[in-house]
Formats: structure tokens, sequence, C-alpha cells
């Protein structure tokens, strides 16, 4: 049996090296996953891989459309815009790598499943969202959206900015027909941007609620769930550095699960950078006992053999 992956694209995948997200950009970044996605799978010691990704630039483009149309249609609420960029994201990944895959000679098929994440609606975070998404507004610009029943929050000089909830990860609902989509043959792109936030009723219904899933979260809990032999997130560094903008700064190469967490409670890691990425592959690592790599997407069969990237084993 070949080894399952799950591959964690970042947003920098979606979009150009200045981050800016029209069309062509993210058709050329894509492009660029696209390749390092179809070497892995077509390489000297192929692999079922299963992509996740992020969709941050996306979900912006969607909210700026939000506010800029709020007094003609009401604003399309949080987990319609994460359904709506999975479904282009992955349409954009689907045909790059069907590309690429053709051009290897290779007749594995994609495909990309809109995925829901279960939440619980007794998370802390739904009650009292603090999570700072889109772009700042001025008090007058933000009225209308507030008025639509959004949180926005007054921060300062800067003006106004929507707050929303980030709540747990506590189960990826359609993992199921992910994994037979697999077992069937298929590159599978899944659970993007973390998972539509979901919450179950408590008579079994189930329904979109107005939050964002941390992206990198999704895909530990994803990889978890689909029993993959590794987790591999991409971002735009092919290391974890300590002492990050110091002159002390040394990049991680294979380090334990004890001496990643032990850095973590040091503080190394950014909040809002690279420390959900750091627990994201300690979740994985010290649930299923096996290794899991932050790197760039140029090292992604490297990371996949154990010699490149940051890789977190148990120990």
């Amino acid at each position: 049996m070949r080894s399952r992956v799950v591959v964690a694209l970042g947003g920098n995948a979606m979009t150009a090296p200045d981050g800016t997200a029209r069309p062509e950009d993210q058709q050329r970044a894509v492009g660029v996953a696209a390749a390092a996605i179809a070497d892995l799978l077509t390489g000297p010691d192929p692999v079922d891989v299963v992509i996740t990704h992020g969709n941050g630039p996306q979900v912006g483009n969607l909210l700026v459309k939000n506010e800029l149309a709020a007094h003609v249609v009401p604003p399309v609420p949080l987990d319609w815009c994460s359904a709506q960029t999975q479904a282009t994201i992955g349409t954009l990944l689907m045909d790059a790598l069907d590309r690429e895959l053709a051009e290897r000679g290779d007749p594995r098929r994609t495909a990309t499943l809109v995925t829901r994440t279960l939440v619980s609606p007794d998370d802390p975070h739904l009650r009292s969202p603090s999570k700072p998404i889109g772009r700042w507004l001025s008090a007058e610009e933000a009225r209308p959206m507030i008025e639509h029943g959004e949180t926005w929050r007054d921060l300062g000089e800067r003006g106004w900015r929507r707050v929303v909830a980030s709540p747990e990860p506590l189960e990826i609902i359609d993992a199921p027909a992910v994994g037979t989509l697999v077992e069937a043959g298929y590159v599978v792109v899944a659970a993007g941007g973390g998972g539509i936030p979901t919450v179950r009723d408590p008579d079994g219904t189930l329904h979109g609620v107005e939050a964002v899933i941390d992206k990198d979260l999704g895909a530990a809990l994803l990889a978890q769930t689909l029993d993959a032999d590794a987790l591999v997130i991409a971002t735009d560094v092919p290391h974890v550095v300590l002492g990050y903008g110091t002159d002390s700064a040394r990049p991680l190469e294979r380090v334990t699960l004890s001496e990643m967490e032990s850095h973590a409670a040091a503080g190394e890691f950014a909040e809002g950078s690279m420390g959900p990425k750091v627990d994201a592959i300690c979740r994985f690592v010290r649930q299923q006992r096996r290794p899991a790599t932050i790197t760039d997407l140029e090292h992604i069969r490297d990371a996949v053999t154990g010699s490149g990237g940051t890789t977190v084993v148990p120990g």
C-alpha cells in the first residue's frame, strides 16, 4: 500500500509573492503548487496525497464585495464564503494538477470535496468573537455591516475592523467521503480554509455558523482522521527558525515532539504566523505518533522522505 500524505498549502501558494489575489495571480501560484505536488505523486516512491489549503485572501475579497454591496444586497455569511472559496480554489487546483499529471503520463484523476468541520455550539469563541478579519473601515463605512448583524470593533487610530469567532475544530464531518475517493485512486482537495464551521443541533441537524477555523488545525485534524502517514504544511520558508529576527537565529531540522513543544512554550513562534503551524504539527505527531513537517513548496518531496524542512518526530 502507498503511504498517505496530507499536504496543507498555505495562503502564499494561492497568491502572488506580494500577496495580491487577482485571478491571474491565483492561477499562476496554483500552477507552481500543482507542479510540486505532481512531482510528489509521480516520484520514485509515489504516495497518495490529500490536499488542503488556506483561503484567507479569497475570503477577504468576498468580504470587500460584501461591504461595497451591503446597501443593495445582504452580506454573504462567512460559512458561505468558506464554501465558495473551497470550490473555487479546488477547481483551480484540479485543473492545474490534471495538466501536470497528464504531462507526466500519470492517469490519476482529481476531485474536490466541499467539506464541513464540526465545532461545538458551546465553544466560548462563538460567544466572544475576537479574531480580526478583513480590512479596516471608518465608523461610517462599518455601520451598514453592523446593521446587518456583524460584529465590528473600534480599534483606535486605524479605525474599525470586523471580529469573528475561531472555534476549536472537533470533527471533519465529510472525512469518510474523502477516504472513499482516495481509496478509489483520486487525488483529493478537501477541508480548505479549515473547513466550513458547522454545528450539530440536538435533533442531529447540521448548519453553518459565522466563524473561521484555523486552517492548520483543520489540516492536522483531517490528517488524523484519515490515518495519514505524514502531514506536510507548505509555507513560504524552508524551515522553522529559532530566534527569528535575531543574530542567533537558526533553522530547525529534525526535532522531537518534546523539543518542539518546549520551544513553543518558551514563546519562540509568533501567534499570528508560525505558532498555529507548530501547534498543528505537534497535535498530529502527539496523536498519530508519526512525523509532520513544515517547509516550502520546493522541498515538499524532501519533506515526505524525511530529508527536508523542519520535521517533528515522536519523542
